[in-house]
């Protein structure tokens, strides 16, 4: 691990332990070869993986600081869900579930949180089965995964049962959020990413279906 990680780390997480970044490098050299064998993210990326994507997961810790059940909705090659499952391991009580319908990436996560004995459970399955098993949560994560108003259709079930949704988004977010409009109604806050200048963190909550 480098001095120079911890410190990009603690700029974002500031009570990130040095044992907790350990964890994340090696995370990331799992990641590497994994995705040597399946595609867990776009190849373009891999260079710099701490950046843009172990980072720009962990920025979610702060905005909800006190939050203790976490769900990530299509975690994919581990991002944010099983970076929040780690900075979350120091914190008694916390765990995150872990949506992937994926099999080999299901597989990956399972020993990617293995791996680090984080509090993290992996469902293989697609999200709309879910509500039942997972019941109510306090935030709903999704990167990448589908548009705003897609997202609400799948979050629904928590997000009208008191979550708060922290979405990631790119430069689009705007669009996305008026196309929502038509079928939504929610509170909204913007956060800007600490690490991608165009992106953002949609915060939601208060989502509610518009009737006609």
């Amino acid at each position: 691990m480098s001095e120079d990680r911890f410190q990009q780390l603690r700029k974002i997480v500031p009570a990130v332990s040095r044992e907790t970044v350990e964890a994340l490098a090696a995370f990331e050299t799992l990641f590497r070869k994994w995705s040597s064998a399946i595609n867990l993210a776009s190849p373009s990326t891999l260079p710099h993986i701490w950046e843009r994507h172990i980072l720009d997961s962990a920025q979610l810790l702060p905005l909800a600081s006190q939050a203790r059940k976490w769900l990530d909705l299509g975690s994919g090659g581990g991002f944010p869900g099983v970076v929040l499952a780690i900075l979350l391991k120091e914190r008694i009580g916390s765990s995150v579930d872990l949506v992937e319908s994926n099999g080999k990436k299901a597989a990956f996560l399972r020993t990617a949180i293995a791996q680090a004995g984080a509090p993290g459970r992996v469902h293989a399955e697609r999200i709309e089965a879910m509500w039942e098993r997972i019941g109510t949560t306090d935030i709903v994560t999704a990167r990448a995964l589908a548009s705003l108003r897609d997202l609400f259709a799948l979050a629904e079930p928590w997000l009208t049962s008191g979550a708060t949704a922290l979405f990631q988004k790119g430069r689009d977010y705007r669009r996305e959020i008026e196309e929502s409009h038509d079928d939504w109604a929610f509170d909204l806050v913007e956060h800007p990413s600490a690490v991608g200048k165009e992106s953002v963190i949609l915060e939601i909550s208060n989502l509610r279906k518009i009737r006609r």
